[in-house]
């Protein structure tokens, strides 16, 4: 396996501003497992990719009843500062859901070598789920570290993670702690 982290959202006006959304506490719940998992891959030369929300003012996503947020160029759509972030990290702006969706994720991904996609970040049934979609749509495989993963609620979020726990594309997509992921990681 030849991973590479991608974390989804972990942005300021998600986790530190008043975002519409009830996902701020379970979201900064996650940040010392995030930690951990991107101080042990940048130890190891693993690619850290930062996906983040990267909104026009008006975008079209806005006419339904998520309220504007993560503006680009705004402070709101940078990483949260709670997050550890290094020199050697990649920033992939995003307009919509999915890391990929018209994005240069998969090109940065291929340049690394990476065969699989370890997600985390929020929100684990929106942005991480169609993002783990369009890993596996782009011959990645992909690993869901289900405690780097936050929802609106704990009920929701395991929830999504328990439809995809047996999955029929098992082992390619993955639903794994950040422990056992970790530790399959130091046994290759």
């Amino acid at each position: 396996m030849k991973p590479a982290v991608v974390i989804v959202d972990m942005l300021r006006d998600t986790l530190e501003g008043a975002h519409p959304m009830p996902i701020k506490e379970l979201g900064r719940e996650i940040v010392p497992a995030v930690n951990r998992l991107t101080e042990f891959a940048r130890q190891r030369s693993i690619p850290v990719i930062f996906s983040m929300d990267s909104f026009l003012p008006g975008d079209f996503i806005f006419e339904g009843r998520m309220k504007s947020h993560s503006l680009r160029g705004t402070r709101g759509a940078e990483v949260t500062e709670l997050l550890t972030q290094a020199g050697t990290d990649h920033y992939s702006p995003k307009r919509r859901f999915s890391a990929f969706y018209k994005t240069d994720l998969d090109q940065t991904l291929r340049l690394h070598g990476a065969d699989t996609v370890a997600l985390c970040g929020i929100a684990t049934h929106w942005c991480v789920l169609s993002s783990a979609f369009d890993a596996l749509s782009n011959d990645f495989r992909v690993v869901i570290l289900e405690d780097c993963c936050a929802s609106f609620s704990r009920e929701m979020h395991e929830n999504c993670l328990a439809i995809y726990r047996k999955n029929p594309l098992y082992p390619l997509l993955r639903v794994m702690t950040l422990d056992a992921f970790l530790a399959e990681l130091e046994g290759t």
